[in-house]
């Protein structure tokens, strides 16, 4: 027997993924790795599966030929779960995250040069214009939520501005899609139903008056693609693109923000040393990403991995934060220690293979700017309650704070 079938759990061994999980999420993605790379897991509902947390057999999972993006092996399973994400007309459907080659390639094009690194620097001046708007609107000293004063609206505002979205309608679609991959929030199929009709109303509205954004683009896409781009296609992208494109930058301000304050030597080191920052970014990808677990994955066959057999229709998610601990403690390092000049903070925050995140570059970019105009914009800032009593998202697969005080004391 290979080493990791005799650290594999017991077949009756179950993590629940639940919101006291979630809570603590690196400590016990830490006692799981100490037992193996791979478990049995119950996600929502009664929804049942594997979760990867090792580094290398993350790796693997996120480019096995044997693990798809079809749902259909899984359909009855996910049905039974009233697992909503996958159902046509509601969820988050038809875009290139959601599907495999050669579908995926053909989507993945059609927004991938929105988001090459030279596209992304070019919008470094409206970032920074938008840091610095936000922080002149603070009082210039107390307390605030710093969501939904500075780490919410700089994402939103940036995503916003490059689909396309007018300013009255933003309000609802930042709470529409800080809900929609909360699955066992209230909130979350309304959520979606929402966010899907404002976008179909908005795609119509771009195509009788185009303009200069992502949302008009794909309308021009599909109208030029000879039915080889669907109306579900492009609603579906513009969903993925506002989800992806802000609610996972949002969560990782708030955990590197949060891990700052944890760690006021850093706070103070990189406050001294702005050029740090990039370098930073990696770290805090690290140390705590915004993206707790991959989305779903589906068994096409049974097969082996990590020493278990996972059988066809099984759902697979990995542990993308679970992983980048794992490279660590395999350096022999501790890999809840922050350190922002960390020579090669290896992660796999922005995922690996075909479906490695677009918007990486948007989302070093934003983080770094965003952090930078903080600490040299507000020199006197703490947490203005206990670390046990701030509420992290509940469930889903994002790892962020549901809000962050502070007490802060502008330049």
């Amino acid at each position: 027997m290979s080493p990791q079938q005799q650290q594999c759990p017991m077949a009756d061994e179950r993590v629940v993924l639940n919101p006291a999980f979630k809570a603590d999420a690196p400590g016990q993605y830490a006692r799981l790795r100490a037992l193996g790379p791979i478990h049995r897991a119950e996600y929502h509902r009664g929804l049942t599966g594997w979760v990867v947390v090792g580094h290398d057999l993350a790796r693997e999972a996120l480019t096995h030929p044997a693990l798809l993006k079809d749902s259909g092996p899984a359909a009855e399973q996910l049905a039974a779960a009233g697992f909503i994400l996958n159902q046509p007309g509601v969820g988050l459907v038809d875009h290139m995250l959601d599907a495999d080659p050669p579908k995926h390639t053909r989507l993945r094009r059609l927004v991938a040069g929105a988001f090459t690194p030279r596209r992304t620097a070019q919008l470094a001046p409206r970032i920074e214009r938008i840091a610095h708007d936000l922080l002149d609107a603070l009082p210039p000293a107390g307390e605030t939520d710093l969501v939904e004063a500075f780490n919410g609206p700089l994402p939103v505002t940036v995503i916003a501005e490059l689909l396309g979205i007018p300013q009255e309608h933003r309000e609802d679609f930042r709470n529409w899609s800080a809900h929609a991959l909360q699955v066992a929030s209230p909130e979350h199929r309304s959520s979606l139903v929402g966010l899907r009709g404002l976008l179909r109303d908005l795609l119509l509205a771009k195509r009788r008056a185009p303009e200069d954004d992502l949302l008009s683009a794909l309308v021009m896409a599909h109208d030029q693609e000879n039915g080889r781009l669907s109306e579900a296609e492009v609603v579906g992208t513009a969903m993925l693109l506002i989800i992806a494109g802000h609610e996972t930058t949002v969560n990782l301000l708030g955990n590197a923000t949060l891990a700052l304050l944890q760690n006021p030597d850093q706070l103070r080191l990189l406050r001294a040393r702005p050029e740090l920052l990039p370098g930073a970014v990696e770290e805090f990808l690290r140390h705590d990403t915004s993206v707790e677990r991959s989305t779903n994955r589906y068994a096409a066959e049974d097969f082996e991995l990590g020493g278990v057999t996972i059988a066809r229709g099984s759902v697979v998610t990995i542990a993308l934060g679970s992983a980048g601990h794992g490279a660590s403690e395999a350096r022999g390092e501790n890999p809840l220690v922050l350190d922002v000049t960390r020579p090669n903070a290896r992660h796999l925050a922005f995922g690996h293979g075909i479906h490695y995140c677009l918007g990486a570059p948007l989302a070093r970019l934003e983080v770094s700017i965003a952090l930078g105009a903080l600490l040299s914009r507000v020199p006197e800032l703490e947490l203005a309650v206990p670390v046990d009593s701030l509420a992290w998202i509940p469930s889903g697969m994002m790892r962020g704070l549901l809000s962050l005080p502070v007490r802060y004391r502008t330049a």
